[in-house]
């Protein structure tokens, strides 16, 4: 394949750390590839809504990275729950990106886009159609449906507003794009419902952060457990999208003494949570709250089984969470309570079992089976699940589908 000269347009890169550091590693496999390869992104302030350490604000900055070149440009740093602080955090990249950026992305033979947040359309048109850069936009979260699932819109008329203005806005981005690559294959069906062309649409998977740390020991000396016990850990957020209620009632039903459920993380459901497993008796779920981001990678390497779970209904057929990959990624195995896509992968992969989300009977049955499958074979499924990583998910099968999609994008805008 002949070298071109790649843009990137995100605003998460490095050094910003888990899904925030997948831009990077795009780029970095594509300089590795052969690819000229220029970045424009922010100031990294993700996930503390501070600037990261070295960094201070201003309008501009370029940094070159080995073969990759970057340009930063000025946003208001904020990650927290605030509807008006996330909006100005959003707004302000994009805007920056328009006036300080985007000449850097002049005489480019493609642009990769990663589309959350949305407002990035905003110097993603100005390439398109002032410098003449035909795009690639990669559909990393479906608007406006990851934000009507995360509560930020509320409800009422003016929601409904606001909802329809995004769908109308998302449209336009679509049209606008050569190619549309999406995550998972439900979101290709959804999109080309809504009207996007089949012949756009390419299903690319993200990857999991492949950063190179240090081997992580485990928490099980620390959490007094035997070598006999099988873990299952979930970790993440604790939101009614994720039905963990459902988990809580499947584990006070097993009665088998090598289970034990570890749940980390925190959010709008974790008091309730906590009653409920005090209130049946589930003595098998011990709760961990939040966790530092340096611990994460000891608690993966705890886990026999990692719990995916989402919802019935809304966005879970077409969801793909990320955890799906870093649990491939990882060598652990799978246990999926969710339909449609992720459920498929933890079939297809050989890496889990699977049960009916929201169904506690369904859910409590795979428990059994996994105590009863044991810790040997439990690693046997997270090794046949690493391979599938390596084959299906990893960022360099991911830069070999972006970089293919980019040629198509290219000969498109040159016919």
């Amino acid at each position: 394949m002949r070298r071109m000269r790649i843009g990137l347009l995100t605003q998460w890169f490095d050094p910003e750390p888990g899904p925030a550091a997948l831009p990077g590693m795009l780029a970095t496999a594509l300089a590795a590839r052969g690819h000229e390869v220029q970045v424009l992104t922010g100031f990294p302030n993700y996930p503390t809504g501070r600037l990261a350490p070295g960094y201070r604000m201003a309008r501009r900055r370029d940094e070159a990275v080995g073969a990759t070149r970057i340009r930063r440009v000025a946003l208001y740093p904020s990650h927290d729950r605030s509807a008006l602080r996330r909006v100005a955090n959003y707004g302000s990249f994009a805007v920056s990106a328009l006036a300080s950026g985007t000449p850097v992305l002049r005489g480019l033979d493609a642009l990769w886009v990663g589309n959350s947040p949305i407002s990035v359309a905003l110097p993603m048109w100005f390439a398109r159609y002032a410098h003449r850069v035909p795009v690639l936009l990669h559909v990393l979260d479906l608007w406006p449906d990851s934000v009507v699932a995360s509560g930020f819109l509320g409800t009422g008329r003016l929601s409904r507003t606001v909802q329809r203005g995004m769908a109308g806005w998302c449209g336009a981005m679509y049209r606008s794009a050569a190619r549309v690559a999406c995550v998972s294959p439900g979101a290709v069906d959804l999109l080309a419902a809504r009207g996007v062309p089949r012949e756009k649409l390419r299903h690319i998977p993200m990857w999991a952060d492949e950063t190179p740390r240090p081997r992580a020991g485990d928490l099980r000396a620390e959490l007094g457990l035997r070598p006999d016990q099988v873990v299952l850990v979930y970790a993440g957020a604790l939101g009614e999208a994720q039905g963990l209620d459902s988990l809580i009632d499947a584990c006070a039903r097993v009665a088998d003494p090598r289970l034990v459920c570890v749940i980390a993380g925190s959010g709008t459901t974790e008091e309730r949570l906590r009653r409920r497993a005090e209130e049946l008796g589930a003595a098998n779920v011990r709760f961990l709250g939040h966790l530092p981001r340096e611990r994460m990678p000891a608690l993966m390497a705890t886990g026999d089984v990692h719990y995916v779970s989402l919802r019935p209904g809304g966005m879970s057929a077409y969801t793909m969470p990320s955890k799906v990959q870093a649990t491939l990624a990882a060598g652990r195995a799978l246990l999926v309570a969710a339909e449609g896509d992720a459920a498929d992968v933890a079939r297809d992969s050989g890496a889990g079992i699977t049960a009916r989300p929201g169904d506690p009977d369904s859910i409590a049955a795979a428990l059994r089976e996994l105590c009863g499958l044991g810790r040997e074979k439990l690693d046997l499924l997270g090794q046949a699940g690493r391979q599938h990583y390596e084959r299906v998910f990893s960022v360099a099968a991911g830069a070999q589908r972006v970089e293919r999609a980019l040629s198509e994008v290219v000969h498109v805008h040159r016919r």
